[in-house]
């Protein structure tokens, strides 16, 4: 399987916010995630790494 499990980073803190993610896409300082039921979400955050053995994301807030 290749889905992950999205974790939003604030305060030095992983927060789960989605998990069985296939699809990312950008919109400017925004982030569109899709997990395999089709469950879809926009939240406002940027990539702060990627850990493909473990199957997670972590994204980190972005100010506006």
């Amino acid at each position: 399987m290749c889905e992950s499990h999205v974790y939003l980073l604030k305060d030095g803190v992983q927060k789960m916010i989605m998990e069985d993610v296939v699809f990312i896409r950008p919109q400017g300082e925004q982030l569109y995630l899709q997990n395999l039921l089709g469950n879809e979400q926009t939240v406002d955050a940027k990539i702060s790494e990627i850990r493909f053995m473990e199957h997670k994301i972590i994204l980190e807030p972005t100010t506006r």
